[in-house]
């Protein structure tokens, strides 16, 4: 399936936030992937994924998480800067900042006249900690956090203290949880936390883990596990096809 590659600022209340949007050629509407980041932002490994997510058949847009600190289509890079820029901001943004912005890009997509209105999250490490917290909103369907950090911790946002593993309660939503064992920044201690939170709320979640490293789905860097990747990608595929399925 061929594509097109756009993208849109929406207003919140701390500015502009930059969406890019990967949308499926044609005239029919597919189910929307709101698609979270690493810390580095709409990097060369992140277009990559939304693109061969949306030749799958989804609509998919992939926010800038730090826009209200960044220029408009700034991608930091895979270094020792941006790594440390990135980590600065995800302990500056404020936890309702994060949750507007999911509001806002969810409002967004269930308007898109490309969109059947099913729509799904999934991130990528700090992304993954967002898509969780974006299913909070009752526009999404399902949820995909691969190696999400700090839900374990609770230390995500300014002040580095989250809700996230406490607002797990009542949640209806399904889960699709996809971690590597050897990844230092979710040892086995804290995975095996989340999933005690997870069991003791009886949520609806699935759970895999590999012999792999933190990123180890970005396809650039020595961490890159190209079969691992695969593997991974068809188990994401397989659930978004069952939750986000239009059909009776």
């Amino acid at each position: 399936m061929t594509l097109t590659e756009s993208f849109v600022d929406l207003s919140t209340t701390r500015g502009l936030m930059r969406v890019h949007l990967f949308i499926p050629q044609g005239s029919g509407r597919h189910p929307a992937i709101l698609f979270y980041s690493e810390i580095f932002q709409v990097t060369g490994p992140i277009r990559r994924t939304a693109a061969w997510l949306c030749g799958q058949g989804y609509l998919v847009a992939v926010p800038e998480v730090y826009h209200e600190f960044e220029p408009a289509g700034t991608a930091l890079a895979y270094d020792q800067v941006g790594s440390d820029r990135g980590n600065e901001l995800k302990y500056t943004k404020e936890l309702p900042s994060t949750d507007e912005d999911a509001a806002v890009a969810a409002t967004f997509l269930s308007a898109h006249e490309r969109c059947t209105g099913a729509i799904g999250t999934f991130g990528v490490c700090l992304g993954g900690h967002l898509a969780v917290r974006a299913g909070f909103h009752p526009l999404i369907k399902a949820v995909a956090a691969f190696y999400p950090t700090d839900i374990h911790s609770g230390t995500l946002g300014a002040g580095k203290k989250d809700d996230t593993l406490q607002r797990l309660e009542g949640m209806a939503t399904p889960f699709l949880f996809v971690w590597g064992r050897q990844d230092p920044h979710v040892p086995l201690e804290g995975r095996e936390k989340i999933a005690r939170r997870l069991n003791e709320v009886g949520a609806d979640f699935e759970w895999h883990e590999f012999n792999a490293a933190h990123a180890f789905l970005r396809d650039e860097g020595p961490r890159y596990n190209p079969a691992l990747a695969r593997a991974s990608l068809d188990l994401l595929l397989r659930f978004f096809q069952e939750k986000l399925s239009t059909r009776s």
